[in-house]
């Protein structure tokens, strides 16, 4: 099958470090699988610079049409795209730049981030659209009510179906607009199938019961407000019996630092290191809020640890509370309270709990996850 995937969150070259990969991590299942996939990314020029992202000049590079613009989507789409032709080195699968209107010959459009799927929208095409959190930023905040508000809700009039980033987005999505019920699916990423550990009871068998000290507790994000890690440090701090460990660097480090010397920061670290501080961890938790979903929580499901996240938010529906995680609000208090009720728990119940985390990590591997989401949009269509 052939596939046209348009985003902008979406990284031009591999070793990318400011822009996420798990849109990719779909293509590249999509390919193992035997699918053709090519990408457009329409590339805002200022969020280059104000988010610190690397820029590419228009043009192709491997699979990936990067596409420039200065004003959003006030521009010829087709036009924009016709001008890079055969000979600047355009290979997409049996396309016709020049034919009038601009047309493509695949087999499914998938077009996912505000951008994306307003320029899907533009051409013309019948696509499915990808829903992410800054799609119901656009949709609820007062900032676009005068324009990109009305241009995304037509185009996602116009979507044949809409696949929601997690549970949680669908349900906002569908209060807002109940009508595109028959036409939404849940399209959560997965973890690659290699990182999840064998067994939960092998990786610290001394603290298969939680009663002794210390209780290590692991939090890791990009330190910045939103992540209110300074709720999981004033919820930890004076809670004797509990070590806690920052994994992350931002620009709030320092404010947190002073919250609780007796809090350990290391800073940014590789992938690898951070999955062993969580194989070396009794409890993750990340109360965050703006989710899109949060592929760190599944990572320490898969290394074992008893995993928090926030309510209403991220990867919650897929972590349920008291059966394989916890729901927290992002508020110390209530936070400190799901840390004692875990120190506290029986063998059994720990020992229950780690099970149903790893039962529900195996159902959420990269693999599956890329081959629940076509079925899901050949079952609408």
């Amino acid at each position: 099958m052939k596939i046209l995937f348009i985003t902008d969150l979406y990284p031009v070259k591999d070793d990318e470090m400011t822009t996420p990969k798990t849109l990719l991590n779909f293509v590249k299942e999509w390919e193992k699988q035997g699918h053709k996939i090519d990408v457009i990314k329409p590339n805002f020029i200022l969020n280059s610079f104000l988010r610190g992202k690397p820029f590419y000049k228009t043009g192709q590079y491997g699979n990936v049409l990067n596409i420039n613009y200065w004003t959003p989507f006030w521009f010829d789409v087709s036009k924009k795209s016709r001008c890079i032709d055969a000979n600047r080195q355009c290979s997409f699968h049996e396309k016709t730049f020049h034919s009038s209107p601009f047309t493509f010959h695949y087999d499914i459009t998938i077009a996912h981030m505000p951008s994306g799927i307003l320029f899907a929208d533009k051409l013309g095409l019948p696509f499915v659209a990808g829903v992410h959190n800054s799609d119901l930023e656009v949709l609820t905040s007062p900032l676009y009510k005068f324009h990109f508000r009305k241009r995304l809700k037509k185009a996602l009039d116009n979507a044949k179906a809409i696949a929601c980033r997690s549970y949680v987005i669908r349900d906002k999505l569908l209060k807002l607009y109940p009508e595109y019920e028959n036409k939404t699916f849940t399209a959560p990423s997965g973890i690659d199938e290699n990182l999840i550990h064998p067994s939960p009871f092998t990786l610290h068998p001394s603290h298969i019961t939680l009663h002794s000290s210390p209780v290590k507790v692991l939090t890791c994000a990009n330190l910045k407000k939103r992540k209110n890690i300074n709720k999981v440090i004033k919820a930890c701090k004076g809670l004797e019996g509990f070590e806690l460990t920052v994994i992350g660097d931002g620009k709030e480090r320092k404010n947190l630092e002073k919250l609780d010397k007796n809090v350990k920061f290391t800073g940014w670290l590789p992938h690898d290191e951070v999955l062993a501080k969580m194989r070396e961890s009794d409890i993750f938790i990340l109360p965050s809020i703006g989710e899109t979903f949060g592929m760190v929580y599944l990572e320490a499901m898969a290394q074992g640890c008893i995993t928090i996240c926030t309510k209403d938010d991220g990867i919650s529906g897929i972590i349920k509370d008291g059966e394989n995680g916890f729901l927290t609000l992002p508020v110390s208090n209530e936070i400190r309270k799901i840390l004692l009720n875990i120190k506290e728990m029986d063998d059994d119940r720990l020992k229950t709990l780690r099970y149903n985390s790893f039962q529900t990590i195996k159902e959420y591997t990269s693999e599956k996850c890329a081959c629940e989401y076509l079925q899901q949009i050949f079952k609408i269509l």
